[in-house]
């Protein structure tokens, strides 16, 4: 086994992801990981911290990554014009480089496995107090901030759920802008 061989991460990613999905996430260990990726366990651990973070890594940026959007978002904008104009670009980003198979292949492991789909949850709530945060940093009363951010979180979690159900087509900006489309639609609706 070469010792810096490149795409080392991708090789025990794709790995893993096929283990979870044959046998099981729970029935998966790290040797058996880095065996089918042929890399080392020390590696991996250069990698990732356990083999939940395969499927998870990356998660600890979002309230950066959301912080940043809402420093450079215009003032001007209120809370459901920045989620209108930031939803899609977010969903780009996240998944830039991934592809729909492995998408698809990461939801039936997560979807396989009751923890999986607890930290999967965790991410969403992370998500969310990332952004009830930045609408609260922008001014926004704690009321309106609360909601605005879990319309947003729910809005982007249905419509990549969607874009996933369709195998990516319409593509997944199209169908965020179809599902807030919806949620427009819903929220418009006078009250009883």
């Amino acid at each position: 086994m070469g010792r810096w061989q490149p795409g080392a991460r991708e090789r025990l990613e794709q790995a893993a992801l096929d283990l979870f999905i044959e046998q099981g996430f729970t029935e998966t260990t790290v040797p058996q990981i880095t065996a089918r990726a042929g890399l080392t366990t020390r590696t991996f651990f250069r990698h990732f911290a356990d083999k939940r973070e395969v499927l998870f890594a990356g998660e600890e940026l979002v309230p950066e990554r959301v912080a940043r959007f809402m420093a450079e978002a215009p003032p001007a904008l209120g809370p459901m014009e920045l989620i209108a104009e930031g939803l899609a670009p977010a969903a780009a980003e996240i998944f830039t480089g991934r592809g729909l198979d492995y998408l698809l292949r990461r939801r039936a492991a997560i979807d396989a496995e009751p923890a999986l789909r607890e930290r999967e949850l965790r991410k969403f709530s992370l998500l969310s107090q990332a952004l009830e945060q930045g609408f609260r940093d922008r001014g926004v009363d704690a009321l309106t901030a609360v909601l605005a951010a879990e319309l947003a979180v729910t809005t982007f979690r249905i419509a990549v759920t969607r874009w996933l159900d369709q195998h990516g087509d319409p593509d997944l900006p199209a169908t965020v802008d179809q599902t807030l489309a919806a949620m427009r639609h819903l929220t418009n609706t006078p009250p009883a």
